[in-house]
């Protein structure tokens, strides 16, 4: 068991076990410095509602056309199983199979971005994700890997911490006291996923993060398949990206950890900020067109320096 946790990459990387002892011991201090407020924070009755999901599930017909492999990037993983029968109902209503690669990598990348909402919540698998339609990025990419390994086109995750551009800092952490004090101790997120799609011998980055509404509200270009978003809304802590075949081990625990039993209220406080940047978003992209919006956004845009070293939290 452990050779195959150590070949299809659970065990996690170097860089992320220094991430996950700095964020720990970041947010333990944080959490003895407000041991007072901790039971208020703990029991905060925050209103939220999830969001519906924007689209209808493609029926499952039996004999649909589907890539099954052990070969490295194309097999399953942690919380990507490629062969959930919505994942291959899907894959198929978006063209896997009858598309060249490249054009369904793209469209598939375009369905993820688009049609799941981004919602801060514990780690789960790809089929809930397709099923709820909202997750984090690292709902978002597990998605579009498996929809890309299901149709025989290798793809792997992309992870590193980040720090953002002072629009996203405002929505995810600005209105919570607790969450900045976490994010001001440490400088950084500590997690972002993207992907990476395996298309006439090169990777391609694809990151579905954040949805072109979210974008518009921060006047930042929308994003394409094979651009990636550092440089353009976020920057990575230098030496801290790894490209995997798989989520580590421990992370669904410790998501689960943090988003239900030590905070719950703060995670209802950001979904609600992101609802409501994606709506602010909707109307811009209305009112000026998705095509105007994006010309006029990338207009000699530069994203914002954010000055790394001087926080002192390069991991090389």
């Amino acid at each position: 068991m452990l050779s195959e946790w150590k070949e299809k990459e659970y065990i996690p990387p170097k860089q992320l076990l220094q991430l996950f002892i700095r964020g720990g011991f970041a947010l333990t201090k944080v959490l003895l410095k407000n041991l007072s407020n901790l039971k208020n924070v703990r029991t905060e009755r925050v209103p939220y509602t999830p969001p519906e999901r924007m689209y209808d599930l493609p029926e499952y017909k039996e004999g649909m056309r589907y890539i099954k492999s052990e070969e490295k990037y194309l097999r399953p993983t942690l919380y990507c199983n490629p062969y959930g029968k919505e994942i291959i109902a899907l894959a198929n209503h978006l063209g896997a199979f009858e598309k060249e690669p490249y054009e369904y990598a793209r469209d598939a990348f375009e369905f993820v971005k688009r049609k799941i909402i981004l919602q801060i919540m514990p780690l789960d698998g790809v089929v809930a994700t397709l099923k709820r339609g909202y997750g984090t990025c690292l709902h978002k990419i597990s998605l579009l890997i498996a929809l890309c390994r299901v149709a025989g086109i290798k793809a792997r995750y992309k992870l590193y911490a980040l720090s953002v551009i002072q629009q996203w800092y405002d929505t995810f952490i600005g209105t919570d006291p607790l969450m900045q004090e976490w994010y001001n101790a440490l400088g950084y997120f500590m997690l972002h996923g993207e992907g990476e799609i395996y298309l006439d011998g090169k990777w391609f980055v694809a990151d579905v993060g954040p949805t072109p509404e979210r974008q518009a509200a921060s006047s930042i270009p929308i994003t394409k398949f094979g651009e990636d978003s550092i440089g353009i809304w976020a920057q990575a802590i230098p030496g801290s990206i790894m490209k995997v075949e798989s989520l580590p081990l421990g992370l669904g625990v410790a998501s689960k950890l943090l988003m239900e039993k030590i905070s719950p209220g703060s995670v209802a406080k950001m979904n609600n900020n992101v609802l409501k940047q994606y709506r602010e978003g909707k109307k811009i992209l209305q009112e000026m067109g998705e095509e105007e919006y994006n010309k006029m956004a990338r207009k000699g845009y530069k994203m914002p320096t954010i000055e790394l070293e001087a926080k002192n939290i390069i991991f090389e």
